[in-house]
């Protein structure tokens, strides 16, 4: 089954994973590059290399970030020198890094970066950035506004949140590829992403919610919420700033309109979303059997939205 997800942060980057062992080269990852920042000299596209890092086998699972057995030499060595030490960045996630600094500073898309970065670590299916310009999310929280990764590093996605914003949204558009990608879908999946930082970027491009919801591919999301909590990440602080449930209810709302389903996880313990179709499985990727199962999960969901 041709499927497009998209993704943006840990719990997207992991059905990926399964997902790509269901589908191989069927799948797109359409990723956020709201978290996007320039620092230690190179551009950081810290979604999609997560991404790329899961779909390649290279992730550090026990972090669940960077890659696997590497070092921090080259960075400790900058901040010996004066560089900023509070975005700490391994010689290979560097390297990437830097390959991508180069290429766009040549004339380069940051999408055909992504695929070249990709295509050198083996990845089988295609890592899509959701747009070629550049898009940064801005968090407001103690009455300032302060980039995405200074809020989730520096204050550790501590503070309540005030306001978000999406600098550089109106600019932006969905790349070819992505517009074909979602056009040629049989299945299209939200993944269990932090809804507003890491699947809102996404949605907010202009054009993006209308080629979905033209798209003759059902929509199915699933629930980044775990026997009622979030597994990783601030995404309670942010759906209060939006007013919505910190629920599988509160993430629907936000798709209301564009997802024909939902997958939710089995313990749940709070009442499914209205208006709705929802589906139950385990959700908790903790291993690659499990992700396989929750990517076979939603694609057998899929299946019965085509079939009805």
């Amino acid at each position: 089954m041709k499927t497009v997800l998209l993704a943006g942060g840990t719990g997207g980057a992991k059905l990926a994973a399964g997902m790509q062992d269901a589908v191989g080269e069927e799948l797109d990852v359409i990723a956020n590059t709201g978290d996007d920042i320039e620092t230690l000299g190179v551009h950081v596209s810290p979604d999609p290399d997560l991404i790329t890092y899961w779909l390649s086998g290279e992730i550090d699972q026990s972090r669940g970030w960077g890659i696997k057995d590497d070092t921090f030499k080259v960075f400790e060595r900058m901040t010996r020198f004066g560089a900023p030490h509070w975005f700490s960045l391994s010689d290979l996630d560097l390297a990437a890094c830097l390959y991508r600094r180069d290429f766009i500073e040549e004339g380069g898309r940051l999408t055909d970066s992504a695929a070249q970065i990709a295509r050198g670590l083996g990845v089988r299916a295609r890592v899509l950035p959701m747009c070629d310009e550049p898009v940064r999310t801005k968090v407001l929280c103690d009455g300032s506004w302060r980039g995405l990764q200074e809020y989730l590093i520096l204050d550790s996605g501590q503070p309540a949140v005030e306001g978000i914003e999406l600098e550089g949204i109106a600019e932006a558009e969905p790349t070819p590829e992505v517009l074909a990608a979602i056009s040629d879908a049989e299945l299209i999946v939200i993944g269990p992403s932090n809804p507003v930082i890491s699947i809102g970027p996404i949605l907010a491009v202009p054009g993006m919610r209308e080629a979905i919801t033209d798209a003759a591919a059902p929509v199915v999301a699933v629930s980044p919420y775990v026997a009622g909590k979030v597994i990783k990440g601030p995404t309670d602080n942010f759906m209060r700033a939006l007013d919505r449930p910190t629920a599988a209810a509160g993430v629907a709302s936000l798709y209301e309109g564009l997802i024909d389903a939902m997958v939710l996880d089995a313990d749940d313990p709070d009442p499914p979303p209205s208006g709705v179709r929802c589906f139950s499985t385990p959700t908790l990727m903790h291993s690659a059997e499990s992700r396989a199962s929750v990517a076979r999960a939603v694609l057998k969901v899929g299946r019965k939205l085509l079939e009805s």
